[in-house]
């Protein structure tokens, strides 16, 4: 290898593993790739340690999974590529969030502690963690009734998958975790203070989930005290107010991690970000007006203005949240790949499961073949694309699934396109949402897990949306950004890049390959638009609460059960 050559490594913590790639910072060629996939995986029925069964909707990590991630894949990455520790120039990180946790001073997280280890407020909460909605219900309310300033920024309301909602379920449920958390901060900025030894927080969570904004920081203290007295302080005694924007250089490697995955003490470390928000430069985009849509087990929508505009239902608008100088924009949809991964898993008959095995492929593209040869309309199916609840535009995680128009003809592979059918409507209502609200959207381009693997699903949102779909020229988008933040982090002196801006334009690409619609499919595809939307408003503003109303059946039957054992 040309020893002149120097890397950065980007790692993206998802749900269910962790990504690591290794990055020729002239080119953005990704040299190696390594995954390591999460002893603990979701923990949503029961601790590792056993134990009763977790109370609904909880879902929990493991620290120790991040620790073990950077030091499987950091040495393998090393390993394959030939590539030597001083040619590495920086180190980056991205997670999903809010995905957070309770610490002592000194960064041990509560659930690494003997007499923490069996509570389950003591563990990392996952950004799917909705077990705090209805704190998420009251901090609206009190927020609504105040008249905060800030609400509107969020769409109106924020979920339980924020920071301040899972903050306040373990004050009520867990009052002496929350006493012994001498720090409450997100998993991004917890891996970076393993990384470097001193704590770091960065201006991406904080401001599309912890309510902060660079003018005006976070919500008065007036405000966490109408929320509970004994939150008045939080910011103060278990956060920070010192907030460092993206490609910030957080620290260096401290020498002990160092040693034990192969890298120079004092290599660059850059600040914590979002999986999503992060992919946005990978993905070529570093001006207004182009959407750019991070799709895999859900769909981030991220766009950049020059302008703050409140669109409802977003997740959050933040000044420099995405790239310095500009308003980045979030809205999101809680599941897609998801539903599809749960369909295969738990709908599909075994004929089509032997169909897959004797042919040598997987069930995933075998429905995708049967479900390409039907035309828009012809199954007579639509779906509500809420299996996981409702990120945008009704911000209501005690939403869910619905499939209307089955029969006793009804096929699996009808099942299947009606429900990628049924995200991709969500998106065109989410896109509209964000025009009707003066943020226009030129240009869409597509990143993550699903554009590699479903062509048919990139056919479709073409298709319902009416627009072209470019796509990422890397698989790893959020990799990719990560290691460009760490070359900026390093700084061209360092052998990166002083900005972002130039940092994208000499490591990011999209394909040559676009999805365009399809005219006659995107005039059936309005009309059962139309139907979508009817539904939506109707199960999802309140006409008929009927699914919030079996959610809690449901949950009434398990907290029962839990009480017994």
């Amino acid at each position: 290898m040309d020893a002149r050559r120097r890397f950065t490594i980007g790692i993206d913590f998802g749900t269910l593993s962790g990504r690591a790639i290794l990055v020729d910072v002239a080119t953005g060629e990704e040299a190696a790739t390594a995954v390591y996939e999460y002893e603990n995986g979701v923990i949503d029925e029961v601790l590792p340690v056993g134990g009763p069964p977790l109370p609904p909707d909880f879902a929990l990590q493991d620290p120790a999974d991040y620790v073990r991630t950077v030091e499987r894949t950091i040495p393998e990455l090393l390993r394959t590529s030939g590539a030597r520790p001083e040619q590495v120039v920086g180190v980056g990180i991205d997670f999903t969030s809010c995905t957070m946790l309770p610490a002592r001073a000194d960064g041990t997280p509560l659930c690494f502690l003997p007499e923490f280890r069996p509570n389950p407020h003591a563990w990392v909460k996952l950004w799917k963690h909705h077990a705090a909605q209805d704190h998420a219900n009251r901090l609206n309310a009190i927020a609504r009734r105040r008249g905060e300033p800030w609400l509107p920024r969020y769409g109106g309301k924020i979920s339980s998958e924020w920071f301040f909602p899972k903050v306040w379920q373990i004050l009520e449920e867990a009052p002496e975790v929350y006493a012994a958390a001498d720090r409450l901060l997100e998993a991004a900025d917890w891996v970076v203070w393993h990384l470097t030894g001193h704590e770091t927080r960065n201006s991406t969570t904080a401001g599309y989930k912890a309510i902060w904004s660079k003018r005006e920081g976070f919500p008065s203290r007036d405000f966490f005290a109408a929320l509970d007295p004994r939150l008045a302080d939080v910011v103060d005694q278990k956060m920070s107010r010192r907030i460092l924007p993206q490609g910030s250089l957080a620290g260096g490697l401290r020498a002990e991690v160092a040693e034990r995955i192969g890298l120079l003490p004092g290599t660059a470390v850059a600040v914590g970000n979002v999986d999503a928000h992060v992919a946005v430069p990978a993905t070529t985009v570093v001006s207004p007006h182009k959407m750019v849509m991070v799709m895999g087990t859900s769909i981030c929508h991220m766009v950049l203005d020059r302008e703050e505009h409140m669109v409802e239902g977003m997740c959050g608008v933040v000044e420099d949240g995405i790239l310095p100088g500009l308003f980045g924009y979030e809205a999101g949809q809680s599941a897609v790949g998801d539903i599809f991964a749960w369909y295969v898993e738990q709908g599909i008959p075994a004929e089509y499961q032997e169909q897959a095995r004797r042919r040598g492929i997987g069930p995933h593209e075998l429905l995708e073949e049967k479900a390409s040869r039907l035309k828009p309309g012809e199954s007579g199916l639509l779906a509500l694309d809420w299996w996981n609840g409702n990120r945008s535009v009704l911000v209501d995680v005690d939403l869910t699934g619905m499939m209307v128009g089955m029969t006793l003809a009804t096929r699996p592979e009808e099942i299947y396109r009606a429900l990628i059918e049924g995200t991709a409507f969500g998106t065109r209502l989410i896109m509209d949402a964000f025009e009707r609200h003066g943020v226009p959207i030129e240009e869409v381009v597509a990143c993550g897990g699903l554009p590699d693997r479903n062509r048919l699903l990139m056919q479709i949102y073409a298709d319902v949306t009416g627009r072209e779909f470019r796509v990422a020229r890397s698989s790893n988008t959020s990799a990719l950004g990560s290691a460009m933040f760490a070359a900026v982090a390093a700084g061209a002196a360092r052998g990166g890049y002083d900005d972002i801006v130039t940092a994208a334009a000499r490591m990011a690409g999209v394909r040559d390959q676009v999805y365009r619609p399809d005219a006659e499919s995107h005039r059936i595809y309005t009309e059962l638009y139309r139907e979508y939307q009817l539904l939506h408003d109707y199960f999802g503003r309140g006409a008929n609460d009927v699914m919030k109303r079996l959610k809690a059946l449901r949950a009434r039957y398990r907290a029962s059960t839990v009480r017994a054992c």
